[in-house]
């Protein structure tokens, strides 16, 4: 982790929560906070963050004005998924939000490093994204030394996927069949 140092907190519990600004990662958040709610815990998004072209690129040809910006468009990033997720309204429990330069799996264990602190994910992306990127709940549950809890994809992210699907192929979008089934 370039740039990281160990998560420096409180004694108290911690709920660390995955963050992209998807859908998933905000329902994640959600539930990260219902379980900080239930345990008296802290809630510590993170989001990771890499150079474009990744750590090799960036050692092959080093652009501090450029890192600097991709920094600054990460804690952007996200304190906009932090507002999309409560709306401006307090959630009630303490946030500590974390901005981590490193590939997701590896940053989210690296600031997750207690055995007590809980590791919350949600699912991002469509099918595609997820057969050409690493799973990165895949290696939390490897790695991580703490307990992983994984949130299923919200409905509204599988609706909007599906309606994705229906406009890229072209078909029409007609009315949800538990809609007919209702007025029959």
């Amino acid at each position: 982790m370039h740039g990281s140092r160990r998560y420096e907190g409180s004694g108290t519990p911690r709920v660390v929560v995955g963050v992209s600004g998807s859908l998933g990662s905000l329902a994640a958040l959600h539930r990260g906070v219902a379980e900080a709610h239930r345990t008296g815990a802290e809630v510590v998004p993170v989001l990771a963050w890499e150079p474009p072209g990744g750590e090799f690129g960036y050692r092959r040809s080093p652009c501090p004005p450029l890192l600097s910006a991709v920094r600054d468009a990460a804690e952007q990033r996200l304190h906009d998924a932090l507002d999309a997720a409560f709306g401006g309204v307090d959630p009630g429990v303490r946030l500590r939000p974390v901005v981590v330069r490193g590939d997701t799996g590896p940053a989210l264990v690296h600031v997750a490093d207690r055995p007590d602190d809980v590791l919350v994910l949600g699912q991002s992306g469509g099918l595609l994204r997820r057969r050409l990127r690493p799973a990165v709940s895949a290696h939390c549950l490897r790695e991580a030394g703490c307990p992983v809890l994984t949130v299923p994809t919200p409905a509204l992210q599988r609706d909007l996927e599906a309606l994705h699907r229906r406009a890229r192929w072209h078909l029409p979008f007609g009315p949800a069949p538990e809609l007919i089934a209702a007025k029959g």
